[in-house]
């Protein structure tokens, strides 16, 4: 990764941020949504102000040249992205920061890290971009257990190692970013086409870890789909999966891997599956009268086998926050693409499925309709939409997401339950009445990936335990509606929980059997899916 560095606190990259003229639109909303002019806002602690505890644990000769214990790397590598995260950063609460943050530049660096840290008792969080939302990256020590705690950031592991066109694959080092990866593949005519809000940010291996979800709303909507193969350094060893397209082999030792969040081991390359880079494009922006009847196309589009890129449907409030409607309408943001032939017919049968149940297409230009009207607006919003949180925290706002995935039959009544929960909580909580908004970011032949947005007046002082009493409202109100947890941001801390009643309680003791045999010291990001 090239540039400035990343913010210790805050999205992307020191110097980057929302303008003048986007903070105010974003402002605006609240102050029409809670009838205020002004928020009290707080002062965010400058980096050299922190307070950090003096690292615990030097690292010997042979590891120092790549390690770092400086007040940036420490502060950059404490937290992640999550709405705890962010507010705990802006308190200036840096106790959980890293003794030692390590960047290992080949396994073999990766393998004594491990070492050093078993043998000096110390936690080691794997860390690729930090985008984390659920509390996956911030390093926890017990002070009994654990005597330190060490980072292992990946970014120095960045390249494309090696093309097959022939088979379409890539065999890419867990390190990459994502403009690295995709700059490094252009060359070859070949795109890894995974996009996640994260994408200028987070890796090719926090992508396999979390089991992220990526640009294409239909088919390929887990990284899951294009991992071939993978290469894991674990306490005990390296762990190479064979390269096959398809195997029937017994359970997959892929998938063991894909979604441990690092408690298992720590990826350094994986072989993956490539697309040809689109040449043909077509998109549309779609008006319906309501939610439900937009929810209703998406099924007939999911379960016609048309497989759009983009399927995605704004309720008509979450499509006024971003300017892409009035208010009045629900939107769904539509397109295919394809590196080998026209999309003509699949865009008119989808656009069938559409009027079928009231929908009405924006007049678009066929080739740039992804880029153009409600379609265009919302691209942009979603975008830049993290950046807000620099500024909302600050002044108090509670804007925060959740989302999670329903089988069709119960996503109605799933909806408006979840909804109406979380709505209780905030006022509950706040004393004031919020907002809570819905999309649809993925869709499949037997159900939705709901993705709901909350926004709440919150108090200085409390916002903290008023963020967690939403948070554990509308957590345990999908829970008991029959959803999962997270679809596509992971479980981290923040779900652990929810997790816990989710999964089968004997996986759960297979997984941490899992454990002792690959992590038999419990070094890597405890507390994280299980405990150690």
């Amino acid at each position: 990764m090239t540039g400035a560095r990343l913010k210790h606190y805050g999205w992307g990259r020191e110097g980057e941020g929302m303008s003048a003229e986007e903070r105010n639109f974003v402002l605006g909303r609240y102050r029409q949504k809670f009838a205020r002019d002004t928020f009290d806002s707080i002062a965010i602690p400058r980096l050299e102000d922190l307070s950090l505890r003096a690292p615990r644990i030097t690292p010997p000769a042979s590891l120092a040249a790549f390690c770092s214990s400086e007040r940036y790397d420490r502060a950059a590598h404490t937290y992640g992205k999550s709405y705890p995260d962010y507010l705990r950063a802006m308190l200036g609460d840096y106790g959980c920061a890293p003794d030692v943050v390590a960047y290992p530049r080949s396994e073999a660096e990766i393998s004594a890290v491990m070492d050093w840290a078993g043998s000096v008792g110390a936690s080691l969080t794997p860390f690729g971009g930090g985008s984390s939302v659920c509390g996956g990256v911030e390093p926890r020590v017990d002070g009994v257990k654990y005597k330190a705690a060490v980072t292992l950031d990946l970014r120095n592991l960045d390249k494309v190692v090696e093309v097959d066109a022939t088979s379409r694959a890539a065999l890419i080092e867990a390190g990459s970013f994502g403009p690295a990866l995709e700059s490094q593949l252009k060359p070859h005519g070949f795109t890894l086409r995974h996009f996640p809000q994260s994408f200028e940010y987070s890796t090719l291996g926090g992508w396999i870890a979390t089991r992220s979800g990526g640009h294409f709303a239909t088919l390929y909507t887990h990284i899951d789909e294009f991992v071939e193969s993978l290469r894991v350094v674990t306490p005990r060893g390296v762990v190479e999966t064979r390269r096959l397209p398809g195997s029937g082999a017994g359970p997959s030792p892929d998938r063991m891997f894909i979604g441990s969040e690092g408690i298992l081991g720590v990826i350094s390359r994986a072989w993956m599956r490539l697309q040809p880079r689109p040449k043909f494009r077509a998109g549309a922006s779609v008006r319906f009268r309501s939610f439900f009847a937009a929810a209703r196309a998406v099924r007939a589009i999911a379960q016609a086998g048309l497989y759009p890129s983009n399927c995605r449907i704004l309720d008509p409030q979450e499509a006024f926050n971003t300017g892409a409607a009035d208010g009045s309408v629900a939107i769904m943001v539509l397109a295919f693409e394809s590196g080998d032939h026209p999309l003509d017919a699949w865009m008119a049968r989808a656009l069938e499925c559409c009027a079928d149940h009231g929908g009405t297409p924006e007049p678009a230009n066929a080739g740039d309709a992804h880029l153009e009207g409600a379609a265009g607006i919302w691209r942009n919003a979603f975008i830049r939409m993290p950046y807000a949180r620099e500024f909302l925290n600050p002044a108090g706002i509670i804007n925060d997401t959740f989302e999670t995935a329903i089988t069709w039959d119960r996503f109605e009544s799933f909806h408006d339950a979840v909804k109406t929960a979380t709505e209780r909580a905030i006022l509950d909580a706040t004393g004031v009445k919020g907002e809570v908004t819905c999309r649809f970011t993925h869709a499949y032949p037997d159900g939705p990936a709901p993705y709901f947005s909350f926004h709440a007046l919150g108090r200085h002082g409390a916002l903290l335990e008023q963020w967690q009493a939403i948070k554990s409202a509308a957590s345990d109100a999908l829970i008991a509606a029959g959803g999962t947890i997270t679809h596509h941001h992971a479980v981290g801390r923040d779900h652990r929980p929810w997790y816990d009643r989710q999964r089968p309680e004997l996986f759960a003791t297979a997984l941490r059997a899992a454990k002792r045999e690959l992590d038999p010291h419990g070094l890597l990001n405890p507390g994280v899916l299980i405990d150690p």
